[in-house]
């Protein structure tokens, strides 16, 4: 490493794969260690949840509203000189949001150590097994484009919820990341438990030029040493770069004015579109005590109690492909009181 550089580290991985998850380990490893960690978030929507969770001992710089490889890339290099003059951290860590093209983090960090003293180290991807497998059966869709440029870009990979695929699903799936990324470890993990020294050895030893420039198929002309290609009438939106947009991921904030039920919330959330791939908010139920920080993804939905600092209202956020917020707006007026007809009896798991 550059002498007295702060080494950086990028968290991708598309919506609801886990990325949260590992950093809240990155982050206690790393104090376990003596060093002094500090973040970059990157949410789509107005409100950064994940953040409430990070405690207030790590300093913490957040990017709303937009894309950290689009909209807010000049306010990332801004942030990022920012926290090394004011906090002196040991290491900092980018979550980019799951919408993010990884390559232009990349380009974004190291036009930073130009004249900042940072060192981009490695970029981890974290893969939900079950979710690539289905894309990957399908071929098809922006959504498929973005995972691979993920992949491709990764210095190392954890192929996360693999007790969520048989043996041999985990088999095709590890063939598949093979193939779009030659290089970068795979390490399979549940809930992301992995070594985090080795996961870190293995994210420092690849150089991401070798990742992102060398890897075997060419995501910009459709074609790549595996022989699969690129689904056909599939455009690259980002003309001339040869890497996947995301203009089709869209994000709709909900602010609550009333409390809502527990029970007609997740029923709710089980009645979400398959467009709406991640949701997450703060809520206030009226029929149990506290407020629960809620996260939702690819049909799963998980309730922590918490106790936010300062001021924070009850909203939510929805992030997906083309969806109707009309719809969904219309839905969450009626939860607040308005007419909303109870369904029947659901098991509660609060």
């Amino acid at each position: 490493m550059t002498e007295n550089a702060v080494p950086v580290y990028i968290l991708s991985g598309f919506l609801g794969s886990g990325k949260t998850t590992l950093l809240y380990r990155l982050l206690d490893y790393w104090k376990n260690e003596g060093m002094r960690p500090a973040v970059v978030m990157n949410e789509l929507g107005d409100v950064n949840f994940d953040g409430m969770l990070v405690g207030e001992s790590v300093p913490m710089a957040e990017l709303l509203s937009g894309c950290i490889c689009c909209s807010a890339s000049v306010d990332l290099s801004t942030e990022l000189t920012t926290l090394m003059k004011r906090e002196s951290p040991g290491v900092i860590v980018i979550e980019a949001t799951g919408a993010a093209n990884p390559l232009d983090i990349i380009d974004n960090v190291t036009e930073t150590s130009l004249y900042s003293k940072v060192e981009l180290k490695g970029l981890i991807t974290v893969v939900d097994a079950a979710h690539l497998l289905e894309l990957h059966r399908e071929q098809k869709g922006a959504t498929y484009r973005l995972m691979q440029e993920q992949i491709r870009s990764a210095s190392v990979l954890i192929l996360n919820k693999t007790d969520r695929v048989t043996a041999e699903e985990a088999e095709e799936v590890n063939g598949v990341l093979r193939k779009w990324n030659a290089y970068a470890k795979i390490i399979p993990a549940v809930r992301c438990e992995v070594n985090l020294h080795n996961l870190l050895d293995n994210a420092d030893s690849i150089s991401l030029a070798e990742t992102s420039g060398g890897a075997p198929k060419d995501l910009s002309s459709g074609t790549g040493t595996d022989g699969e290609g690129l689904p056909e009438n599939e455009e690259i939106a980002a003309e001339g770069t040869g890497r996947a947009s995301h203009d089709h991921v869209m994000a709709y904030t909900h602010f609550f004015a009333n409390p809502i039920n527990s029970v007609e919330f997740e029923a709710f959330l089980k009645e979400l579109p398959s467009d709406v791939y991640r949701a997450k908010g703060v809520l206030t139920f009226n029929d149990t005590s506290g407020r629960f920080l809620f996260q939702y993804a690819y049909r799963e939905s998980d309730f922590i109690k918490i106790t936010p600092q300062g001021e924070v209202r009850d909203v939510a956020v929805f992030i997906g492909e083309h969806f109707s917020s009309g719809e969904l707006r219309k839905k969450l007026l009626r939860l607040e009181g308005r007419g909303y007809e109870r369904p029947a009896a659901v098991k509660r798991s609060l």
